[in-house]
């Protein structure tokens, strides 16, 4: 099989500095793509900036014979990014949203600044960044973008509200974009990953962190980026040399009926069934749901 290359294409990724971004920088850069590196160059609870990072995977790039060139932006300044990469490159091809910050703490001690920034970065800053670049996407009919969520916004995780309400955005705006993308050839997707990084160092052992290495994640990253990806609006579970989809199912369930009044003690009496996932199915898409509802009740 020929090997997935990324000649003539441009990438940005977001949050490139380190951990995660940088390997996936590294990994498209040395398959031929040009890269612009973004990072903000912060702290890991997203105060502060600089410009240290983001030129110092540049210089591993070009070291290696690879093309990059650094953007210091804020994800929220989405056509910024955009810019850095059409002055330099003519075009964007791929984006991947990446950047992200911690600000963990309990729902009680939680302040709104907490709240509003990790929002701000991981599901403002991905809407921002895929507002910027969809329209030259659809302009050529060509565009990857991959998302990055999280299992503690597809599970949950104690003292992440923030995080994970933010984490879980960025599915549903992938969810939507799969179909907004999907006449244009704008492959969509998204991961969960699991690796050692700065934000993660502060919730893992070290022993945990060495290995589980962001290299192993981006090999999964430069595929779902690849024009041989015809996947969209998929979640794929990734770490550690695991990868796995994440999909979203239905129960059977129980159709109560509409002729007569239904009472929380029907409810309470039919709840084994209601919660059985034995023969879910797979849903794709909001009309799976309503649709399902809409026959059981005979409308259609």
């Amino acid at each position: 099989m020929a090997e997935i290359r990324f000649d003539g294409k441009v990438a940005i990724v977001t949050g490139a500095g380190g951990g995660l971004g940088r390997t996936h920088a590294l990994l498209l850069a040395a398959r031929g793509a040009r890269v612009v590196v973004n990072d903000l160059g912060g702290a890991t609870d997203g105060t502060g900036s600089g410009t240290t990072m983001a030129d110092q995977v540049c210089k591993e790039i070009k070291d290696a014979g690879g093309e990059a060139v650094p953007d210091f932006n804020s994800v929220l300044e989405g056509e910024k990014v955009v810019k850095t990469a059409v002055d330099s490159f003519g075009t964007v091809d791929i984006l991947v949203n990446n950047a992200g910050i911690l600000r963990d703490i309990s729902f009680m001690k939680q302040s709104d600044l907490d709240w509003k920034l990790v929002l701000d970065v991981h599901l403002n800053g991905s809407r921002n960044m895929t507002k910027a670049v969809f329209p030259i996407m659809r302009e050529k009919g060509y565009g990857r973008i991959v998302m990055t969520t999280s299992g503690a916004g597809l599970y949950g995780n104690f003292g992440q509200t923030n995080y994970g309400a933010a984490k879980m955005g960025i599915v549903g705006l992938a969810n939507v974009l799969k179909f907004e993308g999907a006449k244009y050839n704008i492959k969509v997707n998204t991961i969960a990953p699991i690796a050692g990084s700065r934000l993660t160092a502060q919730v893992m052992p070290p022993n945990l962190l060495e290995a589980l290495k962001p290299e192993y994640v981006s090999p999964l990253v430069a595929y779902l980026c690849s024009e041989q990806c015809e996947e969209t609006g998929m979640i794929f579970s990734v770490g550690g040399g695991y990868f796995s989809r994440v999909a979203y199912v239905e129960g059977e369930g129980v159709f109560l009926g509409t002729e007569k009044a239904i009472s929380a003690e029907d409810i309470r009496a039919n709840l084994d069934k209601i919660k059985d996932l034995s023969k879910a199915t797979e849903q794709t898409q909001a009309l799976d749901q309503s649709g399902k509802i809409l026959k059981l009740m005979k409308i259609a």
